[in-house]
């Protein structure tokens, strides 16, 4: 388990928290269509985190090719369709490059730095000349206004309970996910980030925004310096 991170409830758990089985049951929303729409037809992405494959399988319905990379073994035996890599995303050098990488999940807010910078200089090594990285930021207001909950229309509660202060710059989150038949829980470390510090991260690893895709600036389209 990385340090700061931890889960609860039924099934696997994965190094940073997350349940295998409710990630598995989590309704996808419009991030597909986002991501169809800010990025050429056809394109090969590298998906970086892609956990169980929740856009995986849109994205290829789509008629993008996708290489799928998790650390979590128990994640990627649930991706189909997909060629799947297993390894850290900080880490990874295929020596290779994609028309689109693609960061979601909230992963540019690693609480570790030196994770951050790293996942961000994959996404810039792996990124073709002329491509686009696409990273999703956390809302502006993720970490006030707690707590608070949302229901899905397919019936599951998401709480966000809690964000404290453990370090400096850093947070540590609390979520509950409760279903009508078991409830799961996340803890994990946050950096939250303004616009501005968003920017000089992509800046240091050789990224700029090339636009911002949503209205509240949470999809991003970023290209090299």
């Amino acid at each position: 388990m990385r340090a700061g991170h931890q889960g609860t409830g039924p099934g696997a758990i994965t190094p940073d928290g997350c349940a295998v089985e409710l990630y598995s049951r989590l309704r996808i929303g419009p991030e597909p269509d986002i991501i169809a729409g800010a990025v050429p037809a056809g394109a090969h992405i590298l998906e970086l985190g892609c956990g169980v494959g929740r856009m995986t399988r849109p994205l290829l319905e789509r008629g993008f090719t996708i290489t799928a990379v998790d650390e979590s073994p128990d994640m990627l035996e649930r991706v189909r369709g997909a060629r799947t890599i297993c390894g850290t995303i900080e880490d990874l050098d295929l020596g290779e490059t994609f028309d689109v990488v693609m960061l979601a999940s909230f992963l540019v807010h690693h609480g570790d730095l030196k994770v951050r910078r790293g996942m961000l200089r994959t996404c810039a090594r792996h990124v073709a000349a002329g491509g686009s990285v696409l990273i999703q930021r956390e809302g502006e207001d993720y970490h006030s206004g707690l707590p608070r909950e949302r229901v899905d229309p397919s019936g599951y509660t998401v709480r966000i309970v809690s964000s404290e202060p453990v370090d400096e710059g850093v947070n540590t989150v609390y979520a509950e996910y409760e279903f009508p038949d078991a409830t799961w829980t996340q803890t994990f470390q946050a950096r939250p980030l303004t616009k501005e510090q968003f920017e000089e991260a992509l800046a240091e690893a050789g990224l700029k925004v090339d636009r911002y895709l949503t209205e509240d600036r949470i999809w991003v389209r970023a290209v090299a310096v």
